[in-house]
This record gives structure tokens, C-alpha cells and sequence, in this order.
């Protein structure tokens, strides 16, 4: 068995739109759950997602007020941080760790330590930096899904959103860039489309 969980970050619904790009809502059909990390800002981006299957929500900055934004309900689908087990791995959820470290004080032991003292994730999805990465940092396997509406944090346009794919204890993430037909795979060494615009 196997199981698939629909990535995404960094939303900044309403400021970016009023609603998700409907690609999005059609390249998660079929997932068995969602993980959003966090600056949803509107919960109701919530709704939308859980319509298509389970989600779970990272609290973010955005959600807490920042930049004067409407501070955001407690909702039990969101959280600082979710550590669950999923088909023999231990995955961690929260808005943001330090992908790349920057020592001493920006470490990826001290934020387990903060945000998951329970144990070490094998898997941590986060968001923050609306740019998309996919990196092993002290052991442990990092799956950033980018923004799908800023990406690194240039004007509204399509982003990206990512994949976690877990099976048998093997986890292999992936990112996808949302097209007018859908989604494609993001090309690594492209020049990417927000760096073309003008």
C-alpha cells in the first residue's frame, strides 16, 4: 500500500485571489490526504482543499497577524506542527525549517527540537519561502512545494505545488508547475516562468 499526500504552501488567499487556481483542485483528485504549510490566510482555502480529500494545515505567520492581517480562528486542522506516521515513516508538517541552515542558530536540530521533541521526522513539508526545494538537511528528507500564486515571492501568477509519495518506508517528494492545462513537472534547470515575465 501506498500512499500520495497533495503539497502545498503559501497560498495568500485573498491578497493573491480571491480563490485557489482550479488546476490545483484537479491535480489533487485522487490523494489520500493534503498538507497545506501554512499562510493560508483565509481559512476557507480549507474548505475548498477538503472537498478533494483530509488536510492538514500548518499555522503560519500570516495566519497569527503578520503584516496586519486579520488574525486567524483556532481550527483543528491547523496546528504549529503535526508529526504523524504514515506507511512506516514518521512525517512532520509546520510552516518553516531551515532549508538551507544557516549555524548556529538556524539548524535543522534546533527546530526539531522546538517543533518536534516527540522524535526526529524521517520527512518535514514546509513552506515560508515560497520557493520550491526538495533536500536532505541533517538526515532528514525536506519537501518545500513552492507558492502556487507567488512564487518566490514575485507578483500573482501560477506557482507551484508538490507530491509526497510514501511507500513501504521510502518517501519521494516531487514539484509541479501549474500551466494553463494543468500541471507540469518544474524543470530544475529552466529558466522558471516568473523570471521570464516582463
Amino acid at each position: 500500500m501506498s500512499t500520495r499526500i497533495g503539497l502545498i504552501s503559501d497560498t495568500h488567499i485573498p491578497e493573491a485571489r480571491k480563490t485557489l487556481w482550479p488546476q490545483i483542485i484537479d491535480a489533487f483528485e485522487g490523494v489520500d490526504m493534503i498538507f497545506h504549510a501554512g499562510d493560508i490566510h483565509e481559512l476557507y482555502v480549507l474548505d475548498e482543499l477538503e472537498k478533494v480529500a483530509p488536510v492538514w494545515a500548518a499555522r503560519g505567520n500570516g495566519e497569527d497577524g503578520s503584516g496586519g492581517r486579520p488574525t486567524q480562528p483556532e481550527d483543528p486542522r491547523v496546528k504549529y506542527a503535526w508529526l504523524m506516521e504514515i506507511e512506516g515513516m514518521w512525517v512532520g508538517l509546520t510552516h518553516y525549517v531551515p532549508v538551507p541552515e544557516r549555524p548556529p542558530n538556524f539548524t535543522m536540530e534546533r527546530w526539531i527540537e522546538r517543533f518536534f521533541p516527540e522524535r526526529k521526522p524521517d520527512v518535514i513539508v514546509s513552506g515560508d519561502t515560497h520557493r520550491e526545494a526538495i533536500e536532505w538537511v541533517d538526515g532528514v528528507y525536506c519537501v518545500n512545494p513552492g507558492s502556487p500564486t507567488y512564487p518566490h515571492n514575485y507578483d500573482t501568477q501560477y506557482g507551484t505545488i508538490g507530491f509526497l509519495d510514501i511507500d513501504q518506508g521510502k518517501a519521494e517528494g516531487s514539484v509541479w508547475q501549474i500551466v494553463d492545462e494543468g500541471i507540469v513537472p518544474f524543470d530544475w534547470d529552466a529558466v522558471p516562468p516568473w523570471k521570464l515575465r516582463r
